[in-house]
């Protein structure tokens, strides 16, 4: 298998539901992108490097091709940085959300 052909079916798996998601998570889902950042397509370089991508925030995971379950492995890391990336989001709509809705005023005696 190819790093491009793993990446692409992490992807369609998050986009189809595959995996288990909370309701804010689900949201996101269609908008996840993994993309292949390696100078290789082979599972067996040495260097690979795999960007996951949520609108303008992003991971940048990097695996040598000795690790053991090297696919389930990226996997995984892909589902974490996703979930990640996701509580990143809901912080930052949540501060927009937060800021732009409350009025401060303060009162000197």
């Amino acid at each position: 298998m190819k790093v491009s052909e793993l990446c692409k079916m992490v992807q369609d798996s998050i986009h189809s539901g595959k995996y288990p998601l909370e309701d804010n998570q689900r949201d996101w889902a269609n908008s996840i992108q993994v993309i292949n950042r390696s100078s290789s397509d082979d599972l067996e370089s040495s260097d690979i490097k795999i960007e996951v991508r949520l609108q303008e925030l992003y991971v940048l995971n990097n695996y040598v091709s000795d690790l053991q379950h090297l696919p389930g492995i990226i996997e995984i890391d892909i589902m974490d940085s996703f979930k990640m990336l996701c509580r990143r989001l809901a912080r930052k709509d949540k501060s927009v959300t937060d800021t732009s809705s409350s009025t401060m005023s303060l009162k000197r005696q």
